[in-house]
């Protein structure tokens, strides 16, 4: 190899002037004379000893270079159902894989030795003979000449590549200018070290160490990277020709490279005809020191040069389908202090580091929420720009299971100015794992009011005022620091108009009534919702403060899906949330385990309000709104669920979970709010893709992880307490309506009965005495007329009976008043 080879073009450097050539002749001289007996007695340099005090001096220096561990490609991984990993992508400054001794062919070895530092074995580090004459060739104005030893080319490489490591630009532009300067203090600090070097470690380390950290042009680092790259193949598997033509690349990659020509002969055109012949001249000298036979090199010569370019893996891109849960991935690896104390060191681990990264990507349920995706919702849509997302999370480890979106991937600004199918945008999460600010979830996000309606002591047939109203007026938020909050210009309608004026909490949770839930909160805390949705892992995408008005108990929060589907599978693990991961395992370079970010599990209801929770919301998916994505799941397992639309049909949810995997299935309007109403795709009506693609997903989710029951409800979170029923016997109607329902009772009119009451006021109500909150007491008025009782007519006698003796027995007046 040419040692002080410069890549750049017109860089060739040489010392100038027959002045300089005469100092620069009597300083190598030196330098040699001063290493002569280390170089001419490896035994000598081996073993440590010194003969003279020229040794102690090179003793007295640090004599050697740790075999450090390489800058190497990290992967990002899925496991199949049979733990076998799956490539998604790699990431790396250095395409590079180191590979042990055995794992490089003999040809290889044979043909850098041959060509690069034929006395190799029986030098101390240093070939004498070849510095000498390369020294007197370039001090003495000739072009810059090789004569470094394998192991002074090995040294020159790790202090190469610790400069490339450094993480201040400046500080590794000097270090690398330093390292590859032409100067007789660098050769000598070089010789120093590949003496230490030739100390410390073996000739094969020495030998495995040069393939591995070499490079072979571009980003290509290390005979295993070269040998994919370029053949296809691995270092073990390389041919003879294929061999030489990847240890000619090192000695000049520009010039002999063979992915990218740099010069007319340089190309698949001219056969490669550098590259073959700085290959030929190889074989040559494999030839000489006998390392083939004259058989194998004239095949060898005679073959043609046809690599097979296959480029690696690079970057989220390539990895197709999963290249948004990727990209997430990525951003864990950035923002985890587990990696680092700063993004910057974060990245330069991974990209350096040789990671092998194994996620919880189940590729079973990504396959079904990919498929389901696609055919259910285009990329592309000629009204608007509409997005799609769907994320799976494992419940009780937070393991996050499936993560697809409507869109391709691409970090690339002309990549995606080319369509609106590109982006580089998650929908999925928040922003600062690479997603967007975060969608309306609508009425999905309800089911924090109704957790906190539990919690506060409430039941679930407990109602409440649910009339629409031009203006609810105060709620109560502790958060203010005040009692009240007024909001007079709250008036939101129900989405399918409903009338009531006093549902139940559980009929308001099955139908999504809007009025029911305000009219919850109304006697509620908004503070206490917003911390009942903080203890579930809710917040907002964009990193703001949950909002906590009266119009965010209907959903108007914007929150990353994945975010939902964390919460959800809280609800369905009895009220304990567990925030979400996606890293399985790290196995470094060195095999060993490193450590992972950990879910986080923690209480965020008791588990009876979980418990009532999941009770009214499987009633959603049995017989609410959520009914078409229960109809259409196979198999079926006991299931809770939530659907949610926002204002004019903007976004459209549908989040549920079994006691194993809860799933978000979402459609979104990424730009503007255009209404999914009466709008439809290839697949069917845009407002109910939500309802094919969420079935889709658990029913592969069911089949593959099954699902347990949910805690039952106590009597107490389904009914309530019983309390006393208000007596409004002599009310008018509307008054004893108004009692009635105020004391948390449902009220129904009986209608008119005769009463010497006076005309509509209330003769009596049913049940009386004490009920559930909740129940329905039926009034009864007085029409004003007296009840007639008529008096009953006196029974007639029976017949005497004939005993057969001719004796009628006389009956007393007490048993025939019975018998009347």
């Amino acid at each position: 190899m040419n040692d002080d080879y410069d890549a750049t073009p017109g860089r060739a450097r040489r010392l100038g002037g027959a002045l300089g050539a005469f100092f620069g002749l009597i300083t190598m001289s030196s330098v040699a004379a001063l290493l002569v007996t280390v170089a001419v007695t490896p035994a000598l340099a081996l073993s440590g000893m010194t003969a003279t005090n020229t040794i102690n001096m090179f003793e007295n220096l640090p004599s050697y270079l740790a075999l450090q561990q390489l800058s190497q490609k990290s992967n990002i991984y899925a496991r199949q159902a049979d733990g076998t990993p799956v490539l998604m992508a790699s990431f790396y400054e250095q395409n590079r894989v180191e590979v042990a001794t055995d794992a490089i062919s003999p040809f290889v070895k044979d043909a850098v030795v041959s060509s690069e530092d034929p006395r190799f074995l029986e030098h101390g580090g240093i070939d004498l003979q070849g510095t000498v004459n390369g020294a007197i060739t370039t001090f003495a104005g000739g072009d810059t000449r090789g004569g470094s030893s394998i192991t002074q080319q090995y040294v020159k490489n790790v202090l190469v590549q610790k400069c490339e490591a450094m993480a201040d630009a400046e500080e590794s532009g000097t270090c690398y200018a330093s390292a590859i300067e032409i100067s007789a203090n660098r050769k000598l600090k070089e010789m120093r070290m590949a003496i230490g070097m030739e100390k410390e470690y073996s000739k094969d380390d020495i030998l495995r160490g040069y393939l591995n950290i070499t490079g072979f042009g571009g980003t290509v680092y290390g005979i295993e990277a070269a040998a994919n790259y370029y053949y296809a193949t691995s270092a073990a598997g390389l041919t003879l020709p294929q061999a030489a033509s990847l240890v000619a690349i090192v000695n000049n990659p520009v010039r002999y490279q063979l992915d990218r020509p740099a010069s007319e002969t340089n190309g698949a055109a001219n056969g490669y005809a550098d590259n073959k012949e700085r290959r030929d001249y190889i074989l040559g000298e494999m030839l000489q020191y006998e390392k083939i036979t004259l058989a194998d090199h004239d095949a060898a010569v005679a073959a043609p040069i046809e690599p097979v370019i296959t480029p690696p893996s690079t970057g989220c891109q390539t990895a197709g389908d999963n290249a948004f849960f990727c990209d997430y991935v990525t951003h864990i690896l950035k923002s985890d202090p587990t990696f680092g104390e700063d993004e910057d060191a974060r990245m330069a681990n991974f990209r350096l580091g040789g990671y092998n990264v194994y996620t919880s990507l189940d590729l079973e349920l990504q396959a079904a929420a990919v498929d389901t995706m696609n055919r259910n919702v285009p990329k592309t849509y000629s009204r608007g720009n509409i997005g799609a997302v769907i994320s799976s999370v494992q419940v009780g480890t937070g393991r996050v299971l499936a993560m697809t979106q409507n869109k391709d991937y691409s970090q690339d600004p002309e990549v995606q100015a080319t369509g609106a199918n590109y982006t580089g945008i998650n929908y999925n999460t928040d922003f600062d794992e690479g997603g967007s600010l975060g969608f309306q979830p609508g009425s999905t996000y309800k089911v924090f009011t109704l957790a906190e309606w539990l919690s506060e002591g409430h039941a679930l047939g407990e109602r409440v005022d649910s009339a629409r109203k031009a203006n609810w007026g105060n709620f109560r938020d502790s958060c203010l620091g005040t009692q009240n909050y007024d909001r007079q210009d709250f008036n939101p309608r129900n989405d399918a108009n409903e009338p009531g004026t006093n549902y139940t909490a559980l009929e308001s949770t099955r139908r999504s009534i809007n009025t029911g839930f305000i009219g919850m909160a109304k006697q509620l805390d908004l503070c206490g919702i917003k911390e009942t949705a903080e203890a579930f892992g809710v917040h907002r995408a964009d990193g703001a403060l949950l909002g906590q008005n009266a119009a965010a108990v209907i959903g108007t929060n914007e929150i990353a899906p994945l975010t939902m589907a964390v919460a959800f599978a809280g609800i369905a693990n009895n009220g304990v949330t567990c925030s979400a991961v996606a890293i399985d395992q790290i196995i470094g370079a060195d095999g060993a385990e490193l450590p992972v970010p950990q879910s986080a599990c923690e209480t965020s209801v008791e588990p009876f309000v979980a418990a009532g929770m999941t009770y009214a919301m499987q009633q959603v998916m049995t017989a609410g709104t959520a009914n078409e994505s229960y109809r259409n799941t196979s198999p079926r397992v006991p299931m809770i669920g939530k659907t949610g639309t926002t204002d004019s049909g903007a976004d459209t949810w549908m989040t549920g979970a079994s006691s194993k995997v809860a799933t978000v299935a979402g459609v979104v309007s990424v730009t503007g709010k255009l209404s999914q109403r009466r709008l439809e795709f290839a697949s069917g009506d845009v407002q109910t893709a939500r309802h094919r693609m969420w079935p889709d997903v658990m029913s592969v989710a069911n089949a593959k992880y099954g699902g347990d029951g949910f805690a039952e409800a106590t009597s107490a979170v389904i009914n309530g307490v019983p309390v006393s029923v208000p007596d409004v016997r002599g009310m008018q109607l509307a008054q004893a309506q108004s009692t009635i329902e105020g004391a948390g009772f449902g009220f129904a009119d009986g209608g008119v009965t005769d009463s010497d009451m006076p005309v509509g006021t209330v003769v009596r109500s049913d049940p009386t005495g004490s009920s559930f909150r909740g129940t329905t007491i039926t009034v009864f008025t007085s029409s004003g007329t007296p009840e007639v009782v008529e008096e009953p007519s006196p029974a007639p006698e029976d017949p005497p009976a004939d005993d057969g003796g001719g004796v009628v027995p006389e009956v007393p007046p007490t048993e025939r008043g019975r018998r009347g």
